[in-house]
């Protein structure tokens, strides 16, 4: 979980102010704001954005900031989180927790017979290629048994399915624009 705390102190230091002079400004108690900047206690929304106001900084962009901390660039297979069931179809994400991430990207695993179930659809376009095995990928009307190489892209709000029609586990590399997880 964020440390709002540890943010709020590092923002008040740049603006060189003693939390006396901050809790003067934001009407907040020094004692409050020292309890905080401790993360001894989570402040309120009315609470942070009165010490915001007073640092001259928006709370969407102080949020923002303290997810992009400690935000890394790489993320190692075994770190992937598993948004899935492993047992049956994997959704191996990636990139959950960068800050301003306006797509989603997963590797996808297909155990033999999986099926993704009824006809889905969500406000989206999404795109995939096709790593290993064989993929029943039904659009609309439209249904194709894509293999390995072959890729797909489509409006997501059109009905769709997916189920591995194969005799081994198929992996699928994929992207939804905007984010649906």
């Amino acid at each position: 979980m964020a440390k709002i705390g540890t943010n709020l102190k590092h923002l008040r230091h740049r603006r060189h102010l003693s939390t006396r002079e901050l809790a003067n400004r934001s009407g907040v108690s020094h004692a409050t704001i020292s309890l905080i900047e401790r993360d001894k206690i989570s402040p309120t929304i009315d609470t942070l954005q009165a010490v915001l106001d007073a640092l001259g900084s928006r709370l969407s962009e102080f949020l923002s900031g303290i997810r992009e901390g400690g935000t890394s660039p790489f993320y190692l297979a075994d770190e992937l989180p598993e948004i899935g069931n492993p047992e049956n179809i994997s959704y191996k994400i990636i990139g959950l927790n960068h800050p301003y991430r306006s797509i989603q990207f997963l590797r996808e695993t297909y155990s033999i017979g999986a099926d993704s179930g009824e006809m889905l659809t969500h406000v989206a376009q999404e795109a995939g290629y096709i790593m290993s095995g064989e993929v029943e990928l039904t659009v609309g009307q439209a249904t194709r048994v894509l293999k390995k190489g072959d890729g797909y892209y489509f409006d997501s709000r059109e009905f769709h399915r997916f189920r591995n029609v194969g005799t081994t586990k198929a992996e699928i590399v994929s992207a939804i624009s905007p984010p649906s997880y």
